[in-house]
């Protein structure tokens, strides 16, 4: 089993790293974009996050197996109401998954997302992998849904209690 270590990026010098994992996880990028991501996405990984919320309350988490960056993760606080948490993005490169590395990058979300009562997140219609890795979670749906015209895709909001 690699070493794991969970650790905050830095944008200054994680931007490559970065860069390399969205190229090696770029499956979920097709899926969700239809293109492979680029120098946005990479951005976005350090920026985005869901309306309303204060960017310097949320996590920008890397997940290191042997030292190499292996996964991402956004967490932000007050959406949809102000005492939530919301896991706006998650990814993990193929050579990751099913490992047990998402659970655990998960448990570790959920341990800095308290106190917030629930976590949210928002899972493609199309990703029906990631839609069961989130039900294995404990992540049920919360019946809010929408169609996002941009990507052309039914997005649907989960929720996990805490």
């Amino acid at each position: 089993m690699p070493t794991r270590l969970i650790r905050p990026l830095d944008p200054a010098t994680d931007r490559a790293a970065v860069a390399d994992l969205l190229l090696e996880a770029q499956d979920y990028y097709h899926l969700w974009l239809g293109h492979a991501p680029g120098p946005e996405q990479v951005q976005d990984v350090f920026t985005s996050g869901p309306p309303g919320c204060d960017p310097a309350r949320s996590h920008r988490l890397g997940l290191y197996l042997d030292d190499r960056l292996s996964g991402v993760v956004e967490l932000s606080f007050g959406f949809p109401l102000p005492e939530d948490a919301y896991l706006g993005l998650m990814i993990l490169a193929p050579r990751a998954r099913g490992q047990s590395h998402g659970a655990a990058f998960t448990g570790h979300i959920e341990l800095l997302a308290r106190p917030s009562p629930n976590l949210y997140l928002a899972v493609l219609e199309a990703n029906l992998k990631g839609r069961a890795f989130w039900e294995r979670q404990g992540f049920t749906a919360t019946g809010i849904s929408r169609f996002d015209a941009e990507t052309g895709h039914t997005i649907h909001r989960l929720l996990k209690p805490l």
